[in-house]
């Protein structure tokens, strides 16, 4: 049996996680759960799945989880998300903190031994150097959870990486896949947080209208594949069906599909090699009866263009990109700053920012930390 220790249970990909659990509770046990300030939803989950171990990041929520008297050991701050993440006996740990905040934990659980089901795609951006060389030091398996990389992931199945011509991203477009540039000047989060196919938290939805989490998934690529960034690739597939792509150097090329839900990749990551049955309807091509492509769009989506000048930029860049962008879309949901400001504001910290090699964890911190500063004085002279 897989122990299994869950960071951001409360979230999407966490209860998603759970979901696939509950139906295979001969094959996983959860050890540990770790969340930021959902102490309801945590409570529930602790009753259904009784673990060792849970954490909260928020220290005054976690207080209140402990005056509750429930039968587990309630661990508060990022030093309590550590330990969950480390946990004595855990086989897995699923990476599933949203933002920055997934990178601390991950890394300990890297050093730790564990194996990593990974859907945080900020911690490759901000540090995949080190944390995919401490992988490969410790004898860590990194197996991804986001969908397009674990379609990849599936695509490549242990094949000669020389074979491999080049690696093809889809991405669904977002709410406004239809929509013109100069209508992008007038929406609203309300509007941006409608994402046609998937259901997932209020930032990654954004990015997703964005397509600065096609951006950072380009990024977490190039890591996860150590492929160089001229060989990846992004299309709209507005259907969401193809997960993703890899094109061979003979011009043949192998897709994955499914319907759009996350318990797929999800499953596929807890139980790799092998596969568990009944997670995802079956799919029907015929009722789908059409699945289309475009090249997106770079005046429309500049997040994606500002991806790629962080990836020539190399170094610490990418983690400043990944910051600003982080300050940017919560200045966006506050209604602070236009929907079109966010990659404005990205753009000019990546602007003011010079490239350092970090050496470790700290450092790429101190330059997350720099560039969140940043991009808040921007922010404010702006809207000042």
């Amino acid at each position: 049996m897989k122990r299994l220790s869950i960071l951001g249970s409360t979230g999407s990909i966490g209860k998603n996680t759970l979901e696939v659990i509950s139906g295979h509770a001969d094959r996983f046990r959860v050890a540990a759960l770790a969340a930021r300030n959902n102490i309801g939803e945590l409570e529930s989950q602790i009753k259904a799945f009784r673990p060792d171990v849970v954490a909260v990041l928020d220290e005054p929520a976690a207080e209140d989880l402990k005056k509750k008297g429930l039968p587990v050991d309630v661990l508060a701050g990022e030093e309590g998300i550590v330990r969950a993440a480390v946990l004595e006996g855990v086989d897995m740990v699923v990476s599933a903190i949203a933002g920055s905040a997934g990178l601390v934990p991950t890394h300990a659980a890297i050093q730790a031994g564990k194996d990593i089901a990974l859907a945080t795609k900020e911690t490759l951006v901000m540090a995949g150097d080190i944390i995919m060389s401490e992988a490969s030091e410790k004898g860590v398996s990194i197996i991804p959870v986001d969908s397009e990389h674990s379609a990849v992931f599936q695509c490549l199945d242990g094949r000669d990486m020389n074979e491999v011509e080049r690696l093809i991203l889809t991405a669904s477009g977002g709410a406004f896949l239809r929509s013109s540039v100069s209508e992008l000047e007038s929406v609203t989060p309300s509007d941006a947080l409608q994402h046609p196919n998937w259901d997932m938290g209020r930032k990654i939805t954004i990015d997703s209208a964005t397509m600065m989490n096609k951006g950072l998934e380009v990024i977490e690529a190039c890591w996860l594949f150590n492929m160089p960034f001229e060989k990846i690739d992004v299309l709209l597939h507005p259907q969401s069906i193809i997960h993703s792509m890899v094109e061979f150097i003979d011009g043949s090329v192998i897709a994955q599909m499914s319907v759009p839900d996350m318990k797929g990749p999800i499953a596929y990551a807890l139980s790799y090699p092998g596969r568990l049955g009944d997670i995802l309807p079956p799919l029907k091509l015929a009722e789908i009866r059409e699945l289309t492509f475009e090249e997106p769009d770079h005046s429309k989506y500049p997040a994606l263009s500002l991806t790629y000048e962080a990836l020539r930029a190399g170094g610490t860049m990418p983690c400043v990109l990944n910051a600003a962008n982080e300050v940017a879309v919560e200045a966006f949901l506050e209604e602070r700053i236009p929907f079109t400001g966010i990659t404005g504001v990205v753009s000019d910290t990546m602007a003011e920012h010079r490239v350092l090699k970090a050496r470790n964890i700290e450092e790429v911190l101190n330059v997350s930390e720099w560039a969140r500063h940043k991009a808040r004085e921007i922010i404010g002279r702006n809207v000042a």
